[in-house]
């Protein structure tokens, strides 16, 4: 493999492949993106740690309106900085190859603004929020919009979506996993 795996061993290579859902050629070109953000830091410090400001500014990132949300998922200080094995984690679970189950249990944790495992009226209010923007809805346009989302998805009436809830949901959506995906991230020429 030439030069590219200089920083990695091929043990830690094949570890990252069966921890991911990555190919080992998919796991350097990651690494190749995750320096390009900070080429200066990452350099060859393999435990470099970027800000959220600095990861935020993958391309895909950037344009999200839950791209703060996802860096503090994935970020193993879940303080939105991340290492290099945070950023694979990330790039793996939004890759085309990873199952709609694993999508959907990192959507919920996205979406789950107040870290209740519950997806409650001020969390949606925060998603819907964040998906009009920059055009916000008036104040009975979003309780509206949110009873409407209950009454559907609220299976057991307790005013909030659980995972299994959320699920159902997901379920019945067929264009789910592609919108959960970074578009050809990792496709190599």
């Amino acid at each position: 493999m030439g030069q590219r795996t200089s920083q990695f061993t091929e043990e830690e290579l094949q570890d990252y492949q069966d921890l991911t859902y990555f190919t080992k050629k998919e796991v350097l070109h990651a690494h190749m993106k995750f320096k390009a953000l900070a080429p200066e830091k990452v350099g060859h410090n393999r435990n470099a740690k970027l800000p959220m400001n600095k990861v935020l500014q993958y391309p895909e990132l950037r344009v999200n309106p839950f791209g703060d949300r996802i860096c503090k998922v994935f970020s193993s200080s879940q303080d939105g900085d991340c290492t290099f094995e945070d950023f694979l984690d990330m790039m793996s679970v939004f890759s085309d190859s990873t199952p709609k189950s694993v999508k959907a249990e990192h959507a919920f944790r996205i979406f789950d603004f107040d870290g209740d495992d519950m997806l409650g009226v001020s969390d949606l209010k925060e998603i819907i929020d964040r998906l009009t923007s920059p055009q916000k809805l008036n104040d009975n346009e979003m309780t509206h919009l949110i009873q409407n989302i209950l009454s559907e998805a609220d299976l057991d009436d307790d005013g909030a979506l659980s995972f299994a809830e959320f699920e159902h949901v997901i379920d019945k959506s067929p264009d789910f996993a592609n919108s959960l995906r970074f578009s050809a991230s990792l496709q190599l020429l």
